[in-house]
């Protein structure tokens, strides 16, 4: 089936700045189609378009212990290799186990084989903290990396290795310091997500050589702006990474670990959050940005509400247009009340990271 803007009209919002949203029933499994993210790239050399694949946060554990997150994550990745025709290629956005644990990343490793087409990786923080990334590096390969693709310059950053050190003095173990880090608020970790001045030198470096005016997609676990500091929702270091993409006019983030319907515009820089294979975070008690049109609260008795996938379209023009589909027939809150975010739109103050 192919999604037109028809699907919701959001009159409120310019077209290019807006949240496209549709359902469909899903005569596969009765429900809605399952938990990827598929972004259509319309604006690529040649008028060329292509799509590729998103699956994050699938937090894994192993079988004996929690079998549904596998079952969700299984059906994404079923669904993504069934793409006819197939997506270019497949972006897994962080967060695949739970705990870190080889055995988790493993098991993900095992349930995307399924896929066959070209597959890239950016770690989140419940993969990196039990061995300090070493597992996944070895496995999936180290970030940040770039390559260009049809006209589209595509970046994968690392968000999430750039906490203090908090465990050594604390004489702490692997497990105790993967366990801090696998909670929202990070316990002792704090603010742990950063890019880092090593990794803002190597994008500096690995822009220069793209037109300013042609096509960036950046690939993160985090958002790369400051949406709730206290769940590590932003990036610490975000204004140095904005100041090296001012220059460009056609720059999207992509990002998990919100594990919501997220949008927001920061002068030219467009970030769009995705959906978990996993569960949905409630909405931040402040910081929600003003153009996200917040999703509706979800059935706690329903573990698969509050999931879903996206086709996002790149047009001609350069801007983005994005689609989330859901396992439920209503997306949107109709009032503040039924999305938890009815007082919590982004307040211009100074610095959130020196409050906390």
């Amino acid at each position: 089936m192919k999604w037109t803007r028809s699907c919701v009209s959001l009159a409120l919002i310019p077209l290019h700045k807006s949240l496209l949203y549709g359902t469909t029933g899903a005569a596969a499994y009765g429900l809605f189609f399952p938990l990827i993210n598929t972004i259509d790239i319309a604006f690529a050399q040649g008028g060329q378009s292509f799509k590729f694949a998103w699956i994050s946060d699938t937090h894994l554990y192993p079988k004996a212990v929690n079998k549904r997150f596998v079952e969700k994550a299984t059906r994404a990745i079923q669904e993504v290799q069934a793409m006819n025709p197939p997506a270019d290629f497949l972006i897994f956005g962080g967060d695949m186990a739970q705990l870190g644990d080889p055995v988790e990343l493993q098991l993900g490793a095992e349930l995307l084989k399924e896929i066959t087409i070209k597959k890239v990786f950016i770690p989140g923080e419940h993969d990196w903290y039990l061995d300090m990334g070493a597992t996944w590096n070895k496995m999936f390969g180290a970030a940040p990396w770039s390559f260009d693709y049809k006209g589209v310059r595509f970046v994968g950053l690392d968000t999430v290795s750039h906490a203090e050190d908090f465990w050594t003095s604390r004489k702490m173990s692997a497990k105790e310091r993967m366990g801090n880090m696998a909670t929202l608020d990070g316990t002792l970790g704090g603010a742990w997500a950063a890019v880092g001045a090593e990794q803002l030198k190597w994008l500096n470096s690995t822009l220069a050589s793209w037109g300013k005016d042609k096509p960036v997609v950046i690939f993160s676990h985090n958002p790369l702006y400051e949406y709730f500091p206290p769940w590590n929702f932003w990036v610490r270091d975000w204004r140095g990474v904005h100041e090296i993409l001012k220059p460009y006019s056609n720059v999207t983030n992509i990002h998990g670990h919100t594990h919501q319907v997220l949008y927001n515009e920061i002068g030219k820089l467009r970030s769009i959050g995705m959906l978990a294979t996993s569960w949905p975070w409630p909405y931040a008690p402040e910081g929600v940005p003003i153009l996200t049109r917040p999703m509706i609260r979800v059935d706690p008795g329903e573990p698969f509400d509050g999931v879903g996938w996206s086709i996002h379209t790149m047009d001609p023009t350069g801007h983005v247009e994005n689609q989330y589909k859901m396992w439920r027939k209503e997306v949107f809150a109709d009032a503040g009340v039924d999305s938890n975010a009815q007082d919590s739109h982004e307040v211009l103050s100074p610095r959130v990271a020196d409050r906390i």
